[in-house]
């Protein structure tokens, strides 16, 4: 979503950088660039212009003490990134739990805003936590919501409430006081409700979502807004916050291909924090959201702590002790090894998004090549491996002409694949023995098996490389490297 954005910050800060000595017409100079990329982003008017009036004030009090540094424009860049982690609401926050159980959460938003699978996203969220969340269908205004969210409960296993024929069917009021009341006498300690949405803003549904928060006086109403809606986040923003009143921001389809300026704009207006983001239609596709994270990845400087809690929980935690001892006791890297962290990457999400994380992928360059990678490729590798002996994955040094032919035959794959999935083993191979003199981390926060498996951005996995001459020209050696 924040491509664009992030591109147009990348060049405004690499013009800087050719400087040399920074004076005020060269921050003024930024900060008009700064500006037009915010505003090209959909961020509102009155945003743009107090975050660019903030930057420029700081950066030219702190000019004398910025001169006598020897990378001047990294000194202006740590100004904007900190201006870009307050404008996001500044320190990540977390769900406020009641001292006694249960914690009410009230979903609130416009109709189409995805509030609905929110609520199942959260639920699981919370379950995979150690809670013991009810779903509370209190949204009885559009056709078929108590239906989706039922399905979405049954989906995740977690229990829900929703009202019977003629038992108050028509009053999502008693429904959301009634899912309460269930909620005590069964002890589930979180509560979820979904309330109804409208398409715009209307005196209807600030009074039911207002007589909702009445009656159930939540813990925490949260605000679901679409990550998409541009400019009339704002506006949406400001009349939900004073027609119901909400403690913090959802952000919903921040994966969409909007220009993501919503995301900006809400936390500076509301003063709000933006709690959660959902990323994905996948139900796992929701974490809580890290304004410091964010701030990075639009600046350019990826996102490698939340790559590194995703490889986390896709990694069993035996696999990852065991392959831990491996590395540290000096053993050799196997395509055992290979194919355990392909299948944990795969849990992960699509390629695409993997590298999405990292630095510099939202430069113009690095997407194009992200954009062209194929997400089945890791399936194509999975499928090769597994068409090899365990002898062969334990000891890749054996896998001769005869042997890759067969195994791309086993595998429905072509003899150039299988070459190319041997030279990027090796080369991954070779990365973990360098990474032995360091950390476990591998510098990327990720078990070393998966840093070092993951593609090159130089190499999209998905192209095969052309086939090396010899250089002995010997037909018989040839014929080998070529699998013949």
């Amino acid at each position: 979503m924040f491509e664009s954005l992030s591109e147009k910050f990348s060049s405004a800060f690499a013009t800087l950088r050719g400087r040399g000595r920074i004076s005020e017409s060269d921050i003024d100079s930024v900060a008009e660039e700064i500006r037009l990329a915010l505003l090209d982003g959909d961020v509102a008017l009155s945003v743009v212009e107090q975050f660019v009036a903030r930057i420029k004030e700081r950066s030219i009090q702190a000019l004398p003490e910025i001169r006598k540094s020897t990378n001047q424009s990294q000194e202006i860049y740590s100004i904007v990134n900190s201006e870009l982690v307050e404008i996001l609401g500044g320190p990540a926050r977390r769900i406020r739990f009641a001292k006694n159980p249960p914690t009410i959460i009230m979903l609130a938003g416009l109709q189409g805003s995805g509030k609905t699978t929110l609520a199942g996203k959260l639920a699981l969220f919370l379950k995979e936590q150690g809670n013991t969340p009810l779903l509370v269908a209190a949204d009885l205004q559009r056709p078929n919501a108590v239906t989706q969210l039922t399905l979405l409960a049954q989906s995740i296993g977690v229990p829900i409430h929703a009202p019977e024929p003629g038992n108050g069917s028509g009053n999502p009021v008693s429904v959301a006081k009634s899912g309460i009341e269930i909620a005590k006498s069964k002890l589930f300690n979180v509560v979820i409700v979904d309330t109804a949405g409208r398409l715009g803003i209307d005196e209807e549904l600030m009074r039911q979502a207002s007589e909702i928060k009445s009656a159930v006086s939540p813990d925490e109403v949260l605000f679901v807004v679409d990550a998409m809606i541009g400019q009339d986040a704002v506006r949406t923003a400001k009349a939900f916050e004073e027609g119901v009143g909400f403690d913090a921001v959802v952000l919903t389809k921040l994966d969409g291909d909007a220009k993501g300026g919503a995301a900006l704009s809400i936390a500076e207006t509301t003063k709000k924090p933006i709690l959660f983001a959902s990323a994905g239609e996948k139900l796992t596709d929701f974490d809580y959201f890290y304004p410091d994270r964010m701030a990075s990845r639009i600046l350019g400087l990826g996102d490698i702590a939340t790559l590194a809690e995703q490889a986390k929980r896709a990694i069993d935690g035996d696999a990852a002790k065991r392959l831990e001892e491996k590395f540290v006791a000096g053993e050799e890297f196997t395509l055992e090894d290979f194919l355990e962290q392909i299948q944990a990457m795969k849990k992960m999400g699509s390629m695409s998004k993997i590298l999405g994380l990292l630095p510099g992928a939202n430069s113009a360059a690095m997407r194009k090549q992200i954009d062209a990678l194929d997400d089945d490729e890791l399936i194509r590798t999975q499928a090769i491996v597994q068409s090899m002996t365990p002898t062969e994955r334990k000891n890749p040094k054996i896998l001769n002409g005869s042997r890759r032919s067969r195994i791309a035959k086993g595998s429905g794959r072509t003899v150039s694949e299988v070459n190319n999935l041997v030279d990027r083993f090796s080369a991954a191979s070779k990365m973990m023995k360098q990474m032995r003199g360091g950390n476990f981390s591998g510098g990327m926060g990720l078990p070393p098996a998966m840093a070092a498996g993951m593609p090159s951005l130089g190499s999209p996995v998905n192209k095969v490389p052309p086939k090396k001459k010899s250089r002995s020209g010997n037909p018989a050696k040839r014929a080998i490297e070529e699998g013949r």
